[in-house]
């Protein structure tokens, strides 16, 4: 659907919790809300009146510990249902969510509290152990664990929930009114803090939702996210509640291939939504034959996914693979929509309700085929889905508009077709011999090698081209690093994309560093080799 017959409704006042949960309460009591596994393969569903009650419930607990509208909750549990009580619960009392991973050290806990001013936190319990050595812990007027160890000087949860009334009406929160801050992962810097209203989510996401997950009621999504991601709050929580569809979640400590299959095969998830990563090692591991009899839609996002990945995929599953892109700051900006023609490794057009352009420095958009800014048009009218501000940071949120759009500080091209195709962040271009060469095009061809499971390109200095390639790689189980597997993936990249594009090193590693939303640090790369040639 063309953005330009599309409109999202803001009212003055918004909450999600009211507007939607409670509202699906009333008209689907029964219809499943959450479908969560956990390690033990143990089962648990929860309805749309369950998830209504519960949230009460645990609002109760938090206006009890002192919580008040605005302020912010800093949210440290992993992939429990509890997580989705206190997060609705958050939000119908008018705090101010802010999630976290919980890899989070106690060092990062106190930059989040500090600079977040946060009032509370609630951890898992085994995590607030190690938070103790924080050093700004003190300055937290609620300090609440979930698990059954106790910590002193922090409150239980569970006691807490026991004695807790049963109802608690919603805030009737402005649309505008902050709800969540997100610490973004960006590439460089400290990161910033994201602030989301009631509305920029809680209604934006309808277009994440229906038009790129392709959700409709009673559907069961499957988004593959760390619950401190604000991918979580994209593809668990906001997007399939707003269509009535339940949320699946399983509680793998981490990552397996057999154990993805096993679920995909034996609950009745209906549409699945996971990093590139994910796709290429499923497809790795032999998926043909597998048995998913349920799924009918497939959606990636977070970087763009090699061609020869979606195309295994495809022919083992049937199933194309629709990608998106968005950002911390907002919901999904841009994808390939059911019935589109899929375009491997695009992102596909602006989704409906946002005009999105590839411009140039200046704000003036480009000619097909030539590189340029992602940008979002914010006037004369700024779209629902779009962050509020950068928190406590007026010059970093004035430096991200220029003229009438919001730069995302992604580069892209368009072609012919109005497609957008992922060039790199801003700064990870590679300039080499004065070629410009984007980042995951020589990724892209290194991933389509049997050695290959993971990799990461930087420029590097060189005293005849200015910059040359490098290649860092992780190679897959079957494969031992040589120079003779060096050379051989150096010749295969030239023989599938331009030579001046093939890595002219190459660096084998066990790990890649990562943002806590899993995209890579190439500027963590970069700086390790300035170090080194120092």
């Amino acid at each position: 659907m063309p953005s330009g017959q599309f409109t999202l409704n803001k009212p003055e006042k918004f909450n999600f919790v009211r507007d939607i949960l409670d509202q699906n309460a009333k008209e689907y009591p029964d219809l499943t809300a959450l479908y969560w596994v956990g390690v033990e393969n143990e089962v648990v569903k929860l309805s749309f009146s369950d998830m209504s009650k519960r949230s009460q419930r645990a609002a109760n607990v938090l206006k009890s510990a002192g919580l008040k509208r605005g302020d912010v909750v800093i949210l440290v549990i992993g992939k429990k249902p509890v997580w989705w009580d206190l997060f609705s619960a958050c939000i119908r009392l008018g705090l101010v969510i802010s999630p976290a991973p919980t890899s989070i050290s106690a060092q990062d806990l106190d930059y989040r509290i500090e600079s977040a001013e946060a009032k509370g936190i609630i951890a898992e319990s085994h995590l607030a152990d190690a938070f103790q050595k924080s050093e700004r812990l003190s300055e937290l007027t609620m300090r609440m664990t979930y698990g059954i160890q106790r910590i002193d000087n922090w409150a239980s949860y569970e006691l807490a929930y026991e004695k807790a009334g049963n109802q608690c009406a919603a805030e009737d929160t402005d649309a505008d009114e902050a709800s969540l801050c997100y610490f973004t992962s960006g590439t460089t810097g400290y990161p910033k803090m994201t602030l989301h209203t009631h509305a920029s989510y809680g209604i934006g996401h309808e277009v994440t939702g229906k038009y790129w997950l392709n959700l409709k009621r009673g559907d069961l999504n499957w988004s593959m996210s760390d619950t401190g991601w604000a991918k979580a709050a994209w593809g668990c929580y906001f997007a399939p509640w707003r269509q009535a569809a339940a949320i699946f979640i399983a509680e793998m400590p981490r990552f397996n291939v057999f154990e993805t299959l096993y679920l995909l095969e034996n609950h009745p998830i209906s549409n699945f939504c996971a990093p590139p990563t994910i796709y290429r090692m499923l497809v790795q591991n032999n998926i043909e034959g597998s048995k998913l009899s349920h799924l009918k839609h497939c959606v990636s996002a977070g970087e763009a996914l090699n061609p020869e990945a979606m195309n295994q995929w495809t022919r083992a599953t049937g199933l194309k693979i629709y990608e998106g892109y968005g950002q911390t700051e907002t919901v999904c900006v841009c994808g390939t929509q059911k019935g589109m023609i899929v375009k491997p490794g695009s992102m596909g057009k602006p989704m409906p309700g946002f005009d999105v352009e590839v411009v140039d420095d200046e704000g003036n958009p480009v000619a097909c085929k030539v590189e340029g800014n992602i940008a979002i048009r914010v006037k004369p009218e700024r779209p629902i889905g779009l962050f509020r501000e950068y928190k406590n940071n007026p010059n970093k949120t004035k430096s991200v508009f220029l003229g009438d759009w919001y730069l995302t500080g992604d580069k892209a091209y368009k072609d012919d077709d109005g497609y957008l195709w992922f060039v790199s962040r801003s700064d990870d271009v590679i300039i080499s011999a004065g070629y410009r060469i984007g980042p995951f095009e020589v990724e892209s061809a290194i991933q389509e090698h049997d050695a290959v499971l993971e990799c990461a390109v930087i420029g590097v200095d060189d005293d005849v081209r200015g910059e040359i390639v490098k290649a860092f790689i992780i190679l897959t189980e079957n494969y031992e690093a040589s120079n003779d597997l060096a050379k051989e993936i150096q010749d295969y990249v030239k023989s599938i994309t331009a030579p001046y594009k093939y890595p002219r090193r190459i660096e084998f590693v066990e790990s890649l560093p990562k943002t806590i939303s899993g995209k890579i640090r190439r500027v963590e790369l970069r700086e390790r080799e300035e170090k080194m040639a120092s």
